[in-house]
């Protein structure tokens, strides 16, 4: 489970088998989601509202750096 960054109390990962369409799953004080990465869409959502506002923020500061992640891992 490559750990791709962590950043006010938020982890960001992926599975080492996880599947297309690429996404990010991000977890904090054991609420957890999982976002898209083209869309930056919410797949999932057991987050507090005010934590997933923040972990939006976050991944869409570091979408290109996730997508890269993603692409040297799966491919």
């Amino acid at each position: 489970m490559p750990t791709l960054l962590l950043e006010d109390g938020f982890k960001f990962f992926f599975y080492a088998n996880d599947h297309e369409p690429q996404h990010i799953h991000v977890e904090r004080g054991g609420d957890f989601a999982k976002i898209e990465l083209a869309t930056l869409r919410v797949v999932s959502n057991y987050m507090k509202p005010k934590d997933l506002k923040k972990a939006l923020l976050i991944v869409k500061a570091n979408q290109q750096h996730f997508v890269s992640a993603w692409n040297e891992y799966f491919n």
